[in-house]
């Protein structure tokens, strides 16, 4: 196993905190975007025959829960703990799939969790060998 230089190890950790950061703010977000959907099941409209279609509320805890998941990962990613990059890798994976569904709900905030959960998940690829 090789070293890593000091440049590569600082971009590594970088790269590990802006996953953590990104992770906690989309998680805490996502799950506040749950309680909406479980509060107020209007808020969200939908056209009609949707593939992923589902009853709001299920949206709604479906959010409330991956964003909860997401959220914590996030915060044991800043300590620093090795089970919770893979841990990452999945639940953001997860949030993904999620999202990529929720699309025709909310299309805005869909695609750009889109766009940051990959960001995360290159971002908890990195080698972080030290």
């Amino acid at each position: 196993m090789t070293q890593l230089s000091s440049t590569e190890r600082t971009w590594a950790t970088g790269l590990s905190v802006f996953a953590a950061v990104i992770m906690v703010i989309a998680g805490v977000v996502e799950a506040l975007q749950g309680i909406v959907a479980l509060a107020n099941s209007e808020f969200y409209v939908v056209g009609p025959e949707y593939t992923y279609e589902f009853d709001v509320t299920a949206w709604g805890w479906i959010h409330l829960l991956l964003g909860i998941g997401v959220a914590v990962v996030g915060v044991f990613i800043f300590l620093g703990n090795t089970w919770a990059r893979w841990t990452g890798l999945a639940v953001v994976a997860l949030s993904m799939i999620a999202n990529f569904a929720w699309v025709p709900y909310y299309p805005v905030w869909g695609i750009i969790v889109l766009a940051l959960d990959g960001a995360v998940i290159w971002a908890l690829s990195v080698d972080t060998r030290v």
